[in-house]
């Protein structure tokens, strides 16, 4: 039974990660963002009997001396823990330095220090920019079309670093657009479904034609998990995808078929990302998780959206659908 940190726990992802490695038997312990009202995000929503099973530590991952702290007697990390909206990023890049740069930097000096046995870093589709080719594969180029997706693209460069100058046992995961139960209201699906169910038959959005290659959130946190199994992803860089890719306008028009036909979409200015820093089209290839570990996703992205409207319908009060999220 290993003894397994997750950072950013408090989070969508992180949350779900934390859930289902309860489930498995493993000794869990979260890190969570520090705030005055001492909640815990997600973590506060799971069941009394999964979340008793948890050793929850609040703190911040721009503080070298709290992720020393928090990694001690762990075996294994899966660091999570970033800002990661895009259009804050263009608001408040310093921010984005330290959280995902400087936060990144201190679990990997601390792995280093404490010999932790495996750190599994999460990285974004977004490093890849535009695609240039399809399906996207891990030897695709980087591209920082934002803020965010520059940070993330150094953060990833310091952990490859790590691993080829201390050969630390680290492996890059890099998930596609994962959605699901527990999202915020920034992310594409939730901005849809929220203004729906919220009555509205006017549904905001930005750029209808960009396409994403989308990931249920349990698909990405079985991949994450699959990929700690194996000693052959060390070193590597893997991304976790579908290889089906949707225009966002035609994702729209679907989760309208489903929930509310006479709803319409009008664009908004302000929801558009300025020209260059566009990500138009996300298709990534998954050939490389299912050669390494038997990953591969279970849910469609019918299945998958089907199961976020329940969510939403019975968590509505958590959401403000009259607002842009940034």
């Amino acid at each position: 039974m290993e003894k397994i940190l997750v950072t950013g726990a408090d989070g969508f992802i992180g949350s779900h990660l934390v859930e289902e490695l309860v489930k498995s038997g493993h000794k869990v312990r979260a890190f969570v963002f520090y705030n005055s009202f001492n909640t815990w995000g997600w973590l506060d929503s799971l069941p009394k009997e999964i979340l008793s099973e948890i050793e929850v530590i609040a703190g911040d991952v721009r503080d070298p001396n709290g992720i020393r702290t928090v990694m001690k007697k762990i075996d294994v990390v899966y660091h999570l823990a970033a800002l990661i909206a895009i259009p804050f990023s263009y608001h408040s890049p310093d921010t984005y330095v330290d959280t995902n740069i400087k936060g990144t930097l201190n679990v990997l000096q601390a792995g280093r220090d404490l010999e932790t046995e495996r750190i599994l870093i999460t990285s974004t589709s977004e490093v890849y920019g535009t695609a240039k080719y399809v399906p996207i594969d891990e030897n695709h180029s980087f591209q920082g079309q934002s803020p965010y997706s520059a940070t993330k693209i150094g953060a990833d460069r310091l952990a490859e670093s790590f691993y080829r100058s201390f050969n630390m046992p680290i492996t890059i995961v890099r998930p596609f657009n994962t959605y699901g139960p527990r999202q915020s209201a920034r992310a594409v699906i939730p901005t849809i479904i929220t203004q729906l169910l919220a009555g509205q038959e006017e549904i905001k959005l930005g750029s209808l034609t960009p396409t994403r290659d989308f990931n249920y959130v349990k698909d990405t946190v079985n991949g994450f998990i699959k990929i700690a199994e194996t000693d052959k992803t060390i070193g590597e860089e893997i991304n976790i995808a579908t290889q089906r890719e949707i225009a966002i306008g035609e994702l729209a028009r679907e989760l309208i078929r489903q929930i509310n036909p006479k709803a319409r979409i009008v664009c908004e200015e302000e929801r558009f990302r300025p020209e260059k820093s566009e990500v138009n089209r996300l298709l990534g290839s998954n050939e490389k998780i299912m050669r390494l570990t038997d990953w591969k996703p279970a849910y469609s992205l019918e299945k998958g959206l089907r199961e976020t409207i329940v969510f939403f319908r019975e968590n509505m009060g958590k959401y403000k659908a009259d607002i842009y999220n940034l």
